[in-house]
Order: structure tokens, then C-alpha cells, then sequence
């Protein structure tokens, strides 16, 4: 059962990652979700520069212990994300452009509300 519930929590943290990445464009005039995506955003900023532990990694490494998997080192972006998708990235390069893709998004947000095309700001 333990190695299901970490699969599950990964999975989870591999939407929240898409979340962050692409909530922006599924938040017009939804001021709930706008709401929660510009947190998320700012969660995502301080997981990165700050010497936080996600609570998803905790979490994910807790249940592969009790599963016998040996739990890996670092963050969800590090261990994944750089061995998948960016090998050979020095991490401070990784944690910069996860910052970067969060204020991409806030800028967005700062453009749409520049132009008025939020309803309810």
C-alpha cells in the first residue's frame, strides 16, 4: 500500500508543478482559482529560494521508507526534473528558472490587470 501512496503523492506533485506552470491561463474571471493559483505561485517561489522541504517530498519520502524504497535526496525538481529532463543543470540554474516561470506567471497576471481584463480585481 506504501508504494501506491507515494506514487499517488508524486503524481499530486506533478500536477501542482503543471499547476503552477499553466494555471495562469485557466484563471481568467475565475477569482477563486486566481486566488489559489497566485499562492501557489508564491509557495512555489519560496519552496525554490528558501531552504524549505516540500511538504509533498516529506511526505512522498516518508511513505517510500515505510514501503523499503530508499527515500532520495533533495527536492521533487532536483531529483526528477534534473535527472528526466535536465541533466547536467547545476541545481542553482534549476531553482532559477522554477522562480522564473513563477514571475513569467505573476506577469501575467500584472498585464491583465493592467489592461483591465480582470473583472472583479
Amino acid at each position: 500500500m506504501y508504494p501506491a501512496l507515494a506514487a499517488a503523492i508524486l503524481a499530486l506533485h506533478l500536477l501542482f508543478i503543471l499547476w503552477i506552470l499553466f494555471g495562469a491561463t485557466i484563471t481568467r474571471r475565475r477569482p477563486l482559482l486566481r486566488g489559489l493559483h497566485l499562492g501557489s505561485l508564491v509557495w512555489g517561489i519560496l519552496i525554490e529560494i528558501l531552504p524549505w522541504t516540500c511538504p509533498l517530498t516529506w511526505a512522498e519520502n516518508w511513505l517510500e521508507v515505510r514501503a523499503g524504497i530508499a527515500p532520495y535526496q533533495g527536492g521533487f525538481l532536483l531529483h526528477y526534473l534534473d535527472a528526466l529532463v535536465y541533466p547536467n543543470i547545476p541545481p542553482g540554474l534549476l531553482t532559477g528558472l522554477g522562480v522564473a516561470v513563477c514571475i513569467i506567471n505573476v506577469g501575467i497576471y500584472v498585464r491583465r490587470f493592467q489592461r483591465r481584463e480582470l473583472v472583479g480585481w
